[in-house]
């Protein structure tokens, strides 16, 4: 039948999330799994048609919800209102996408002992941040994240490989912050790389970024260029 899409409620307390999972129902048992966590906007079909690309690629992915069930923004004024509250509480961030990382575990169609997880903008983040815990997953992939340190993962020992797929330019992270980021990741003891996009600035993945007093313009060659540079990551520690 090909790719398949299932909504799972997952809650974190008396909080309501709802993901997507998306599998290939012509692949037999258990496969790699990925967590695709969103832009500053929450999930929409931006991360959902990701998380579809994944799945022909012979993963289950798992598109999350950090924000609550039908909880979105539909400016840069809510979208950073949403996203500010685990901006200040890190920890409370890190909690929440352990909780997704667990729900994808959960899934049928997933080997648990195979995960990553990918991330955009606000997610990109995300996924440095689930590495940063020191939580035993395969690797994480940040496309135009955000890069400053949580706080409260210092003495932490990275198990997950890394790759920070990243727009020289972009103004919301600076070559200062890279640098800063490859320190860190150094200390932690952590596999990383980078991949580095000239001229090119934030959400370069994002058809719909055009914004260039913002500095969130889209990028059709590293948005190609990156999406390669994930499935090479991907397959060198899964196979496929």
């Amino acid at each position: 039948m090909g790719i398949q899409n299932r909504l799972i409620e997952y809650h974190d307390g008396s909080v309501v999330l709802e993901g997507l999972l998306a599998w290939d129902d012509s692949v037999s048992g258990p496969r790699p799994g990925v967590l695709v966590s969103h832009a500053w906007g929450g999930r929409s079909d931006y991360e959902d048609s990701k998380a579809n690309k994944l799945a022909e690629l012979g993963y289950a992915a798992f598109s999350l919800d950090l924000y609550g069930k039908g909880v979105r923004g539909d400016s840069p004024e809510t979208n950073a209102a949403l996203m500010q509250p685990f901006l200040d509480n890190r920890a409370l961030l890190q909690e929440r996408l352990l909780l997704a990382l667990a729900t994808l575990r959960d899934q049928g169609e997933v080997d648990a002992s195979d995960v990553a997880a990918i991330g955009f903008c606000f997610g990109g983040l995300c996924v440095l941040d689930i590495a940063r815990t020191g939580e035993d997953l395969a690797g994480v992939v940040s496309f135009h994240g955000l890069l400053g340190p949580p706080g409260n993962t210092g003495g932490n020992r990275i198990k997950a490989k890394i790759l920070v797929l990243h727009g020289w330019d972009d103004p919301m992270a600076t070559p200062d912050a890279v640098i800063a980021l490859s320190e860190e990741l150094t200390s932690m003891g952590a596999d990383w790389q980078l991949h580095a996009y000239g001229n090119t600035v934030h959400a370069f993945t994002n058809p719909a970024a055009n914004d260039r007093d913002a500095g969130t313009v889209y990028d059709a060659a590293a948005d190609q260029r990156s999406w390669i540079a994930m499935q090479n990551f991907l397959q060198e520690m899964f196979g496929r």
